[in-house]
């Protein structure tokens, strides 16, 4: 049964404060959701930034509410706060609506100190919100260079979902999902003492039996345990190997759903066993999906969980078989990590470790481009890119490598497109790769974006150039004028899915032949592997081919992120989409795990369109769904948006935080008639574009959006 989560989910509550004085105004919600540093807990690690940014939910008793001023205050007590003379910073009522990534202006901080701060706002009516609660924040060994704060590394002590005593008189406990963690035992041995066998594991071989001998990378481990007398508590202890990238305080972990226990005196229960995960910060209550598609369903809920259980070195690795970071995976992580909880710094993280530390393959360094410009989209903060700009500019980019034309010869540098090479699609690389070349293309579209966020403006207007003469020498060079289809390389005949999808999904296909290349892309299926589907997803909902685009997610053969749940029965994504395409492959990549921002990026159609989401775009794609629902955590605050979906009738719920303003984008009608919106039952003038009634300026709050045609 549909369901509107608008009316059954309450995020934040809005308590107004206490009674004022008569006559005068009510103070509006204070504001929630303090940020500083992109952390909500910034008590739990430490700052060095002598000026730390300070972000904030607005909230509001209004619909269509914008904050126009801000006041904070910063000190060394709480009791300080409410003492002008003794706060280190008081900003004063500072007339704006910036609400993300304002950065400290008082008097110098202090390294090694704990410092509270606050904020109130004022909304349209030039109201003021109470004062937040104070939040606190930790000082570190403060210095100039720029760097982001972490969280610690948690462990959570996680219950069997089930235990059973086999025929065999073996303990088999089940985790209910594989977690990168240690094995914590509670066991009673006789006086003498005695010794069990432990055996760990992500694969079942047979009902309540783990697979001893497992595929390429998917993980298996015996362990014997020397039992002393009495009831003790034992961490099984693993091989050296399992501590690569953890820290000393959290030890070698592995990933495991499965635990059987040989020798154990008398059958175990589930206070026998924990399973000692280790993760950074995440809350799973975030962000939430469900929909009419069972399976669709399932597919979220792996590809979250992935955004989860892949955290756990504090920085996004490619899996366990190598556990290091690169940029692609990286960048598809971030995007699922930002869908899913409102949670920054592992995201930027790992990008600024990346662009220290880069990795070999061509396209990954276009990938730094990305998630330079994502990191800042998402959480309106351009530290980050200010502190990388000359890298992003000098080594990002490898414009050494252009041509007079503009395209990028790339003879030795071992260009990817795929991986592993069976994914190509039949891909022949040439020196002048249309794949490399589009990202090229979009690396500069993102550069001269990035550009203009820090005011360099003579920049911005090079790569914006340069970025529509490679386009323009890609559709001259790189097309088969007979096909209209992107061939794979300067001097190839061959068109493959890859030199297609990529220029579709950056946007650089000319109208007068997008129809041939979308027709193309479809009809190839998924003939990629799981990291490029990324940019197939993104290709096929940026042109309206949502129905395909859902039919591929959901597919029943082994080519699909179903598959993943049903024919593998893994709980977090693959490296590939079966172990016959990547004999090697691990069972916990989250490159593997894309539906976990294309769901609400395309699918929801839930993306920022100013940095910080100032202002969203939601376009939702429904394909063959009746209906779905959809909580989207962002720095600003939850969105929340429902729609069901019939031929005559499309409602779409939406719910927007104060302070953000939306443009809402309704599924045309396919068959012709009268059609009518109307905004929380009034009627409203829209404008077409493409597929979609087009809708501005919709404020904060919730509102009812009805399509009706006839």
């Amino acid at each position: 049964m549909r369901f509107s989560l608008l009316r059954s989910v309450v995020l934040v509550p809005l308590a107004l404060s206490s009674t004022l004085a008569s006559g005068a105004a009510p103070l509006e919600p204070a504001p929630a959701g303090l940020m500083c540093e992109l952390l909500a807990y910034p008590e739990r690690t430490a700052i060095t930034d002598p000026s730390p940014e300070f972000s904030w939910i607005v909230r509001s008793s209004g619909k269509d509410d914008v904050q126009t001023a801000y006041q904070i205050r910063v000190a060394a007590t709480v009791e300080a706060l409410e003492r002008p003379t003794d706060a280190l910073w008081d900003s004063g009522k500072v007339a704006s609506d910036r609400s993300v990534a304002v950065s400290y202006a008082g008097r110098p901080l202090e390294s090694d100190r704990t410092y509270h701060w606050q904020v109130r706002t004022w909304n349209k009516d030039d109201h003021e919100s109470g004062w937040s609660t104070p939040q606190a924040f930790r000082t570190g060994k403060l210095a100039p260079a720029h760097s982001t704060a972490l969280y610690p590394l948690e462990q959570v002590e996680i219950a069997p979902a089930s235990v059973t005593r086999t025929a065999e008189g073996r303990d088999f406990f089940d985790f209910g999902r594989s977690a990168f963690g240690g094995l914590k035992l509670m066991l009673t041995a006789p006086a003498g003492g005695s010794k069990v066998v432990v055996h760990l594991g992500e694969k079942l071989s047979a009902p309540q039996t783990i697979d001893r001998k497992p595929p390429g990378s998917v993980r298996y481990q015996r362990v014997e345990l020397t039992l002393q007398p009495g009831k003790q508590t034992y961490i099984v202890p693993f091989r050296a190997e399992d501590k690569r990238r953890m820290p000393d305080a959290i030890g070698a972990v592995m990933p495991f759903r499965y635990v059987e226990i040989e020798g154990a005196a008398g059958p175990l229960d589930r206070e026998s066993a924990r399973q000692v995960a280790a993760f950074y910060r995440f809350d799973d209550s975030a962000a939430r999906f469900t929909s009419s598609d069972a399976r669709l369903n399932a597919v979220w809920d792996l590809c979250k969980y992935s955004m989860k259980a892949t955290n756990f070195c504090g920085v996004f690795v490619d899996g366990d078989r190598e556990r290091l970071p690169y940029e692609a995976d990286a960048y598809i992580n971030m995007l699922g990590y930002y869908a899913c909880d409102r949670e920054f710094t592992i995201s930027r993280h790992s990008h600024e470790y990346l662009m220290v530390n880069p990795t070999w393959p061509p396209e990954w360094k276009h990938h730094s481009v990305f998630m330079a410009w994502f990191d800042y989209l998402y959480t309106g903060d351009a530290e980050s890119l200010a502190a990388f700009y000359d890298k992003l500019k000098g080594e990002k980019l490898l414009a050494d490598r252009a041509r007079g034309d503009g395209l990028l010869d790339t003879k030795g540098l071992r260009d990817l497109v795929d991986w592993p090479m069976s994914e190509r699609d039949g891909y022949e690389m040439k020196p002048v790769n249309t794949v490399y070349n589009a990202f090229y293309a979009r690396s500069l579209s993102l550069m001269s974006e990035i550009a203009a966020a820090l005011d360099k403006s003579e920049d911005a207007s090079k790569f914006r150039a340069e970025a529509a003469r490679v386009t323009a020498a890609i559709n001259e060079k790189l097309v088969d004028r007979a096909t209209g289809l992107y061939v794979d390389g300067e001097g190839s005949k061959h068109s493959s899915l890859h030199a297609n999808m990529f220029p579709l999904a950056f946007g650089l296909v000319p109208a007068e032949r997008k129809a041939k290349v979308v027709d193309f892309v479809k009809s190839r299926g998924m003939a990629c592997s799981v990291y490029a589907a990324q940019y197939l997803m993104d290709a096929l909902y940026d042109a309206g081919e949502a129905d395909h685009a859902l039919s591929l997610t959901t597919a029943k053969n082994d080519r699909s992120w179903s598959h993943m749940v049903e024919g593998v029965g893994t709980t977090i994504a693959l490296e590939a989409w079966d172990q016959k395409y990547k004999p090697n492959q691990d069972w916990n990549h989250a490159w593997g795990a894309a539906p976990a921002n294309v769901i609400p990026r395309k699918l929801m159609g839930i993306e920022p369109t100013e940095p910080g989401f100032r202002t969203v775009r939601i376009r939702p794609q429904p394909g063959d769904l009746k209906w779905a629902a959809m909580v989207l955590p962002t720095i600003r605050g939850p969105i929340q948006a429902d729609f069901t979906s019939a031929p005559a009738e499309f409602v779409l719920n939406v719910d927007l935080p104060a302070n953000m303003k939306g443009r809402v984008e309704v599924p045309r009608p396919t068959a012709a008639g009268d059609v009518k919106v109307t905004v929380d039952g009034s009627p409203r003038e829209v404008k077409t574009e493409g597929n979609f009634l087009v809708l501005e300026g919709i404020g904060s709050g919730q509102h009812r959006i009805v399509r009706t045609s006839h």
